[in-house]
């Protein structure tokens, strides 16, 4: 498997890492679109969010709470910020590991 979300967790591929864990990694986006744009996810290897089980709930919430935490640390908690999960080609997700967008630091467009 050729994932480079698990390659930058293990550590194979360098990143600018802001937060890491035993089950979490976040870290700055390579191509950000906006001031502040950090990717976080499970350091698992889980494809899409359609793959995920009722197990991984708890994971799922602390990868939010984790955005949440993020946020605050990067001064955008007040001023407002966008979470995101891109799932699947028609969705736009790129990598196929699951992550979740934390993007915020200028006012934003809308969405849909």
């Amino acid at each position: 498997m050729d994932c480079i979300f698990c390659s930058i967790s293990k550590k194979e591929v360098s990143a600018d890492v802001v937060f890491e864990n035993d089950e979490i990694i976040a870290f700055k986006d390579i191509a950000p679109q906006a001031p502040v744009h950090i990717l976080v996810l499970p350091k698992k290897h889980i494809a899409k969010i359609s793959d995920l089980s009722d197990d991984d709930a708890m994971l799922i919430g602390n990868i939010v709470n984790r955005a949440r935490i993020l946020a605050k640390k990067q001064g955008i908690s007040d001023s407002g910020f966008r979470l995101v999960f891109n799932c699947g080609d028609e969705g736009g997700q790129v990598v196929d590991h699951i992550h979740l967008h934390l993007i915020g630091g200028k006012k934003l467009g809308e969405i849909g």
